[in-house]
C-alpha cells in the first residue's frame, strides 16, 4: 500500500535545457539586446550560457518557427529584414493585442502590482534622461510586460511576445535618432499617462494610452527608420 504524502510537497519540476535556452533568447530578442545583422550561431550561444550545441539548436529552431530568427546559407540565424509592410503591420497588431491586454488587466490590478509597475514607469523615464538606449529597451519592455501579465491570459500574452520577438531588436533605431538626447523620446512615450489611467482604475483610457505609445513610435520610425526593400 503506498504511503501517503503527510508532507503535502508537490513534485519539482525540472525545466528541460532547451527551454531555458529559448527563454534567455526570448528575452534578449524582446528586450532589444540583440542586434538587427547580428550573426547568431549555436556554438558561440553554447559557449557563452556554458551548455551544448543541442538544447541551443532546438531554441534556435523555435524562434525561427516564430519567424523571429531567419537561417543563412551557412546554417547561422541572424534577424529577418524588416520592410515597411511588415512593421507596419506588425505595430497595427501590437496596438490591438497590447490595448487588450492593458484594459483586461485594469481589472486585476493588485495594490502591489500597481506600485511594482509605477516603479518600472520611474525606470522607464530614468533611463531616457541618462540617454541610455539598451537600458531603455530593456525598462520600456520590462514595464509593457508588467502590465500585460496582470492581465492572466495565456494567449495575449503568447501572442504579444510573439509580436516583440520581431520587433524588439528593430527598436533599437530609436537610439541613433532625437540628436543624440533619447530624453526627447518622452515626448511620444505614454507611459505615464498609462500608470495615470490605471491608478484612476480607467481600463480604456489605460488602453487607448498604450495604443497611442505603439502607434507614436511607429509614426516616428516610419518617418526616420531604416527598412529592407521589399
Amino acid at each position: 500500500m503506498k504511503e501517503p504524502n503527510t508532507l503535502g510537497l508537490d513534485a519539482i519540476e525540472a525545466i528541460p535545457l532547451h527551454e531555458i535556452v529559448y527563454q534567455r533568447l526570448t528575452y534578449a530578442l524582446m528586450a532589444g539586446q540583440i542586434r538587427p545583422g547580428q550573426k547568431l550561431t549555436s556554438r558561440k550561444i553554447a559557449q557563452e550560457l556554458g551548455t551544448s550545441d543541442m538544447p541551443v539548436r532546438a531554441a534556435l529552431m523555435k524562434l525561427q518557427s516564430l519567424r523571429a530568427l531567419a537561417q543563412l546559407p551557412n546554417g547561422s540565424m541572424t534577424l529577418p529584414s524588416m520592410t515597411r509592410e511588415r512593421f507596419r503591420d506588425l505595430m497595427n497588431t501590437r496596438q490591438l493585442c497590447e490595448g487588450a491586454a492593458t484594459e483586461l488587466a485594469s481589472t486585476h490590478l493588485s495594490s502591489t502590482e500597481l506600485e511594482t509597475i509605477k516603479a518600472g514607469a520611474s525606470a522607464l523615464t530614468l533611463a531616457a534622461r541618462n540617454k541610455d538606449i539598451d537600458d531603455y529597451l530593456l525598462r520600456n519592455y520590462e514595464f509593457k510586460f508588467l502590465i500585460y501579465r496582470a492581465s492572466h491570459s495565456e494567449s495575449l500574452i503568447f501572442l504579444i511576445e510573439t509580436l516583440w520577438l520581431q520587433i524588439g531588436p528593430f527598436l533599437r533605431q530609436f537610439g541613433s535618432h532625437f540628436n543624440g538626447d533619447l530624453g526627447q523620446i518622452l515626448d511620444i512615450d505614454f507611459h505615464e499617462e498609462t500608470v495615470e489611467a490605471l491608478e484612476r482604475g480607467d481600463g480604456i483610457a489605460a488602453a487607448n494610452a498604450i495604443r497611442r505609445d505603439i502607434a507614436e513610435g511607429a509614426k516616428f520610425l516610419l518617418e526616420n527608420g531604416r527598412f529592407a526593400n521589399n
